[in-house]
């Protein structure tokens, strides 16, 4: 008797599940739980591997921002010219993370390839 395996490996090999689960990971905000979970993971293939870096690295670097802006912007006096437009930026930030992950899922449906040129050079840092 084999014994029971807790997740289905059909699920990350099927080329229609593989795609979907891509457009999981590219979910703006909770797609970078799978994708560090699949990251985690050291059975998966290359390209599931590249679209989980993406994913993570586009969330980090939204997170990092998110949370630079707002700090300075509750540090900054909430009647000053500073303090509207570190809200502002904030919110184009945030708008433009979503945008991306848009981008990158429309991309995916497609069938054309995920890579961004800038963050390239910072994807081999991930695991």
């Amino acid at each position: 008797m084999e014994p029971l395996d807790p997740v289905d490996r059909e699920a990350f090999t099927n080329p229609t599940l593989q795609r979907l689960w891509f457009f999981v990971y590219l979910l703006p905000i909770f797609g970078m739980v799978p994708a560090l979970w699949q990251l985690s993971r050291r059975g998966s293939d290359r390209q599931t591997r590249q679209v989980s870096r993406l994913a993570l690295l586009i969330g980090l670097m939204w997170l990092l921002g998110y949370g630079l802006l707002n700090g300075a912007a509750s540090v900054s006096e909430a009647q000053s010219l500073p303090h509207g437009l570190l809200l502002f930026l904030n919110s184009l930030w945030g708008s433009a993370y979503f945008l991306v992950n848009l981008g990158l899922m429309v991309r995916l449906w497609r069938g054309r390839s995920l890579k961004l040129p800038l963050l390239q050079p910072l994807m081999k840092y991930l695991p």
